[in-house]
């Protein structure tokens, strides 16, 4: 069995909600984080699959359409290639906010399925995002779940919290933050 970090994408890997960027509906809306590049090479070093969980309720919504996401994806690993990082697989979930569907984070659906298909030992594995809805995914799961960011909201229940993806990247790779 493999072991993964599945990673939420907005807020997580990449800028939403700041002055420069509100939603990222296009490439050029795409900014990764600081460290998150060199976050991710270190993750690809130590062995640990690479999976980007990510809910995308604008195609519901009609903000973008699925060809638009495609290619802000696709951005995003052009962009992690320059660190010489790499993402092994993406799911999303297309569906409105509140559809009832069975992807959309906080159900651990695509968790579920991308660990079948690649053999992921999900005891072994994390997930990292900076919403609630990310670590209840993760719990439900089975995963360790990582809380990154400054958020204020203190209640939410992850097994650890780190200020960004590079500090838990150095904490998983043993180095003191």
């Amino acid at each position: 069995m493999n072991k993964a970090v599945f990673l939420d994408r907005d807020g997580v890997i990449n800028e939403v909600l700041t002055q420069r960027v509100r939603f990222v509906n296009k490439p050029s809306d795409f900014y990764l984080l600081p460290g998150v590049g060199e976050a991710i090479k270190l993750m690809n070093d130590l062995g640990y699959n690479v999976f980007v969980v990510t809910n995308q309720g604008g195609i519901g919504l009609g903000y973008m359409k699925e060809s638009a996401l495609e290619k802000v994806h696709q951005k995003m690993k052009d962009d992690l290639k320059a660190f010489g990082a790499s993402i092994d697989d993406i799911a999303y979930c297309p569906h409105k906010p509140h559809a009832g569907c069975a992807c959309r984070k906080p159900k651990p659906q695509m968790l579920l399925d991308i660990a079948e298909r690649y053999a992921i030992d999900l005891a072994e594995s994390y997930m990292v995002g900076d919403r609630e809805p990310d670590i209840d995914a993760g719990r439900e799961a089975g995963t360790k779940t990582v809380l990154v960011g400054n958020r204020e909201e203190s209640s939410i229940a992850a097994s650890m919290q780190f200020t960004d993806l590079l500090a838990f990247s150095k904490w998983l790779a043993g180095d003191s933050i």
